[in-house]
């Protein structure tokens, strides 16, 4: 009786990590359409936006300045918006307030 319990554990564990690595590619590809969740137009400069005058604006009040600033730069040059503000105010640049870090947290600040 144990050995064909053993056994059935044993046939069944393959399936099971199958199913887990199947379940983080899903997640990952997940992440990676919300990162990559800038409208693609024809255009090409689709909204002018002054990203270096907007961000001093948005990280005036950081206590690191020259990384929210940095941070701010990158998410303003793939999203051409930033929040109005110091902080909060996403709902008006949604792809600034969903993009992330490859730890999950955000990174536009």
């Amino acid at each position: 009786m144990v050995t064909a319990l053993v056994n059935i554990l044993l046939l069944l564990l393959p399936v099971c990590l199958i199913a887990l690595q199947l379940a983080q590619c899903h997640n990952d590809i997940l992440l990676i359409q919300d990162v990559a969740d800038v409208p693609l137009s024809d255009d090409p400069s689709p909204q002018s936006i002054d990203c270096g005058e907007a961000c001093k604006g948005r990280c005036r009040l950081s206590s690191r300045p020259n990384l929210c600033k940095r941070a701010c730069g990158t998410c303003c040059e793939r999203c051409h918006c930033v929040p109005p503000g110091t902080s909060g105010n996403y709902d008006t640049c949604p792809c600034y307030a969903n993009m992330t870090t490859r730890g999950g947290k955000h990174k536009c600040p």
